[in-house]
């Protein structure tokens, strides 16, 4: 499988509510969360976001985050993995079905990325 998406979102509920979205327009993607802390609780989880990038079977990973430690914790897992992944910094819900959408349909990662752009951010 060419493209995969990972979600990670301080909310249980919103990360998989994120899956759910972009999974009715994007099947054929390998699409992993990581919502929450280890407990379910609000926050995020170093371990949480490490099984989502286990469980994926994207050969190149399109990561997306919501917040502050979320965030943290993504950039310190790509730091200690091999995987190639790509992180962005847009709004979650609005990026990640984007993303799918074009990369369900094959687009090339330069497409995938301009498309992105315009939802930076800042």
């Amino acid at each position: 499988m060419k493209y995969g998406i990972v979600i990670v979102s301080h909310s249980p509920k919103i990360a998989e509510g994120v899956k759910d979205l972009i999974s009715q327009a994007a099947p054929s993607l390998s699409i992993t969360y990581a919502g929450g802390t280890d407990e379910g609780k609000i926050g995020s989880s170093l371990e949480n976001i490490q099984k989502a990038f286990d469980d994926n079977q994207g050969q190149t990973i399109l990561a997306f985050y919501d917040l502050g430690s979320s965030k943290m914790n993504l950039e310190m897992f790509l730091e200690m993995t091999d995987k190639d992944v790509h992180k962005y910094d847009v709004a979650l819900v609005e990026g990640a079905y984007t993303a799918a959408t074009l990369a369900e349909i094959d687009s090339p990662l330069t497409t995938i990325e301009d498309s992105l752009k315009k939802l930076k951010i800042k």
